[in-house]
């Protein structure tokens, strides 16, 4: 796979602090409040930010990152783990992204379902995704899995919400950003991929789970996408 300018995202400071420390930056500039750093990473032109919290602040943030030149997107950062099989530290690789939150079943769509788009359901890079799920395996053996990313505005921290869209989205994990930076990549035909480290579990233990996991998580996150990026 060959890729002119790699780009890369995270919602939070914690997950784009390490690139900071390994890229070499060659220029920066601030547009919708957004800041974007350009340089090289393992001879790979990149370019990077931290989109904020949420899918207005996300999808805003990917369709600047691709109107700078992106020719793929790796998102990255931490999630609530809807999927039992998950533990704090696991990874999930987007298999696809849904959006949890649009919800129009009073007309007749389907949870998760967006009204007169055509399609609600945004897929992953297969080339990405075996990138992922192979650098997540070769760094966290028997610690990752692909599945379905789903994201929404909300802070899932119930045992009851998180059965609900696991039962009825078959979600892996749960997060604020993955299915807008999707859904803005194939708008404009760019593939995608999203990885998630799990900082909780999205289960209401979040409070005592959230903070001291969130460097660690982020911190896997990064080596993955440092993976990534001498393979890709």
């Amino acid at each position: 796979m060959t890729a002119s300018k790699i780009g890369i995202i995270g919602a939070m400071a914690e997950e784009i602090e390490r690139l900071h420390e390994h890229v070499r930056v060659t220029d920066t500039f601030t547009k919708a409040g957004i800041t974007y750093y350009e340089g090289k990473l393992h001879g790979k032109n990149v370019i990077y930010c931290k989109s904020g919290v949420g899918k207005v602040n996300a999808a805003v943030c990917t369709q600047l990152l691709l109107d700078a030149g992106a020719s793929h997107v790796l998102f990255t950062g931490v999630a609530g783990a809807l999927d039992p099989r998950l533990d704090i530290g696991d990874i999930v690789v987007s298999s696809s992204c849904i959006q949890h939150d649009m919800d129009c079943s009073p007309l007749g769509y389907q949870l998760g379902e967006i009204p007169y788009h055509p399609n609600s359901v945004f897929r992953a890079d297969p080339g990405l995704i075996e990138l992922a799920a192979s650098a997540s395996e070769r760094l966290f053996p028997g610690r990752c899995l692909t599945g379905v990313v789903l994201s929404g505005d909300q802070f899932i921290a119930s045992k009851e919400k998180v059965e609900e869209l696991h039962q009825s989205l078959k979600g892996a994990c749960a997060e604020m950003e993955g299915a807008s930076v999707a859904q803005v990549c194939e708008m404009n035909g760019i593939p995608f991929v999203v990885i998630r480290s799990m900082s909780d579990k999205a289960d209401g233990s979040a409070h005592a789970n959230f903070a001291d996991f969130t460097v660690q998580a982020s911190n896997h996150s990064y080596r993955i996408i440092d993976d990534i990026l001498q393979r890709i």
